[in-house]
């Protein structure tokens, strides 16, 4: 029940509409970011503001070549042609290389011109060397399979990305900008709006997705061991129990790692463990 409006955009859009302010919150890549604040570079009143990765989507942008050919450093395709999606991050990337391999300048006013070929493809850009388009390109890859495919390997990373909840540096109503980006904070990570103004910094990854919750019994004595072994996002949750000398304990465990603490757990002499 918020005075709001929902808009759907290409994700390479989407920095730019809330960049210029003129839509207050976006959910894109940060490949998306990087690529549009390579051009246009953020100002105190102007881009946007990254407050909290949503953790899905991840991927890297990267540079790949053939692999059965001889190119094994980024360096060797100084000069080249190389094709991608992300033109502007790409240029970036080989100047930068150029500037340290000592390109002279060709211009008169000290400007210069980028050495290595960029051609811009929209899609299966994983094509462009198996058909003669391109020496290397530089294209997102997440699993790694489709690079594989196309008989590619990677030789460097441009950047990495994830889905990223963004804000504008100048909204229409920062209070309600502010209390959506909490209610969003809030579905993800499984807490209330109220605990994610406490208890979560806008940094934080999604804890749903990263936690479980680990509830034990154990007597007092081994309370610290066991404490050591499950120290929370802050600190547990210790409960006394109605037998003299036990106490409750419940932890927020990250979730790759509550097997090991719970065989931990139960070596220190904790029971009941869920």
């Amino acid at each position: 029940n918020l005075p709001l409006a929902l808009v759907f955009l290409p994700a390479a859009d989407i920095p730019t509409f809330v960049g210029e302010g003129r839509v207050d919150l976006g959910i894109t890549g940060r490949d998306q970011v990087a690529e549009h604040e390579a051009v246009t570079p953020p100002t105190d009143t102007t881009g946007v503001e990254e407050i909290l990765d949503l953790d899905f989507g991840r991927c890297k942008l990267q540079v790949q070549v053939p692999e059965k050919g001889d190119i094994t450093e980024p360096e060797q395709l100084v000069g080249r042609n190389v094709v991608t999606s992300f033109t502007n991050l790409t240029e970036a990337y080989f100047r930068d290389l150029e500037d340290k391999a000592g390109a002279e300048a060709v211009n008169g006013d000290g400007e210069r011109k980028l050495k290595t070929n960029i051609k811009y493809v929209g899609g299966s850009v994983e094509t462009a060397c198996a058909l003669g388009v391109a020496d290397g390109i530089v294209d997102l890859v997440e699993s790694g399979e489709t690079m594989r495919a196309a008989g590619l390997k990677a030789i460097s990373t441009v950047v990495e990305s994830t889905a990223i909840l963004i804000k504008s540096k100048r909204p229409s109503d920062p209070k309600l900008v502010n209390l959506i980006a909490s209610r969003i904070r809030g579905v993800i990570s499984g807490f209330p709006p109220s605990a994610t103004a406490t208890c979560l910094h806008a940094d934080s990854k999604p804890a749903a997705q990263k936690y479980v919750l680990c509830t034990y019994n154990v007597e007092r004595p081994k309370l610290e061991a066991a404490c050591k072994i499950t120290p929370g996002k802050r600190a547990p949750t210790i409960n006394s129990l109605e037998e003299s000398n036990w106490v409750a304990v419940s932890a927020m465990v990250e979730r790759k790692k509550i097997a090991i603490a719970m065989d931990e757990l139960t070596s220190v002499g904790a029971c009941d463990i869920l």
